[in-house]
């Protein structure tokens, strides 16, 4: 019989991270997006560019989540995060997204902003406990199926400490 697994941990991969790494991350983007980031433009992201971050949450069982994001000009941009569907519903959203906005605040960013699809209900109620409101609508930005963006922001900085 083997034990619980343990408590999931937050860390940020850098462009040294580990193929098989990237590798985990890029499947999990596969499996919940219509239209996900690559393992080769995440790496180039890493390798070329010095405001992509890439933050995992994990735990002895496995890659939970993780979040593909900008810090540029005082602000976080997040521009793609999930969470393993058999782990949804347990925290493991706010705690990396909360772990997100800290590291990010700490380097100097003062608000963050992300677009989701419209119906992607538990999303935007994650967002919204996090302090994210929708600001702005982009029409048809989304493809397969078509639908709208809603354009969120944070501005209630800085953010509260990893749950």
């Amino acid at each position: 019989m083997t034990g619980p697994a343990s408590s999931p941990v937050v860390r940020r991969l850098t462009a040294d991270a580990s193929e098989d790494a990237l590798e985990l991350v890029g499947a999990l983007a596969a499996r919940t997006f219509t239209n996900p980031w690559t393992v080769e433009s995440m790496r180039w992201e890493l390798t070329h560019t010095a405001v992509s971050r890439l933050f995992t949450i994990a735990d002895d069982a496995g890659l939970i989540g993780y979040c593909l994001c900008w810090v540029v000009a005082g602000e976080l941009h997040i521009n793609s995060l999930a969470i393993d569907p058999d782990r949804r519903r347990a925290g493991h959203g706010a705690r990396l997204l909360a772990a997100v906005m800290q590291a990010a605040a700490r380097e100097g960013a003062t608000a963050a902003t992300l677009e989701v699809r419209r119906s992607n209900r538990a999303a935007l109620a994650l967002y919204e406990r996090m302090g994210f409101r929708v600001e702005a609508v982009r029409v048809d930005y989304y493809e397969q199926p078509r639908e709208d963006a809603l354009v969120l922001w944070c501005r209630a900085w800085p953010p509260a400490d990893a749950a």
